[in-house]
């Protein structure tokens, strides 16, 4: 090991041992981002003012059931977009490990899709405007990127590339050399930054007063973040996506740009 290498912290994954039954925190992390989503949203709907002709959209009573369909749209789309996206081949050939989720394999790109189409499903069946119900889910999404970037780390995955950096450290699974914390950066950008960004936007730019916005800027900014992080994260390793200087994940999430630019800027042709 690096002399200037900072010692990985190792945490065990498992956070409670209940007999046969194991907690992890990456599940906690999971259940922590969608229970603290549910309570932002019910706050963000509390304030009227802040939505358009200050009466928001839904009552605080359906946020629970947007709880339910957010976990159905993170699990189903994070997994299937894992699949479809990053091993397709692997599972074509072993179809019955889809179905185990318990060991690993989420993408956030396939879970923002799942929940898009879950927040549409839900605004249907309340007949609610959709793009008000996808800001106040994209108001909440980088609580739950914050979580789940940090159980990333206490599960050593998703580290970064070689550096000499002096906060550079050695994951257990990657090899000798110092790596960055990616999955830190990550948390700081795509959970903390934006979503000190997206609340600004809505309390003081009045942002949910014009639907798409709100939705619109995390699109951009979470691609901006991920795009810059993936500069430190080791990319995954074989995918098909990976040309040149560009990872898959840069790749995916230029589609995620293109979308929020187009949303900011009918947005603010319709306010």
């Amino acid at each position: 090991m690096s002399l200037l290498a900072i010692p990985y912290p190792t945490i065990d994954p498992v956070a409670l041992q209940l007999g046969p039954i194991a907690v992890k925190w990456y599940g906690l992390a999971y259940m922590a981002g969608l229970l603290l989503g549910w309570a932002y949203i019910k706050r963000l709907i509390e304030h009227a003012r802040l939505w358009p002709n200050n009466n928001a959209p839904f009552d605080a009573l359906k946020v629970d059931d947007l709880l339910l369909f957010m976990t159905l749209g993170v699990v189903l789309g994070g997994r299937l977009g894992f699949v479809l996206l990053y091993e397709p081949a692997h599972y074509v050939a072993h179809p019955l490990e889809i179905l185990q989720v318990w060991r690993g394999g989420m993408s956030f790109h396939g879970a923002l899709v799942g929940c898009a189409l879950a927040a549409l499903v839900f605004a249907r069946r309340h007949d609610i405007v959709p793009w008000s119900v996808m800001d106040a889910c994209a108001a909440a999404v980088p609580i739950g990127l914050l979580f789940g970037r940090v159980a990333n780390f206490i599960n050593s995955e998703l580290w970064g590339r070689p550096a000499s950096v002096p906060w550079a450290m050695v994951f257990p699974d990657g090899g000798t050399a110092p790596r960055h914390p990616s999955q830190l950066y990550e948390a700081a950008l795509e959970g903390l930054a934006l979503f000190v960004l997206l609340r600004w936007l809505a309390h003081s730019r009045h942002a949910l007063k014009a639907p798409g916005r709100v939705a619109g800027v995390f699109l951009i900014g979470y691609a901006v973040a991920r795009t810059f992080c993936e500069v430190f994260r080791a990319p995954y390793e074989g995918h098909l996506l990976n040309l040149g200087p560009l990872t898959a994940g840069m790749v995916y999430s230029i589609p995620m740009l293109l979308l929020g630019l187009w949303l900011v800027w009918s947005a603010r042709a319709e306010a």
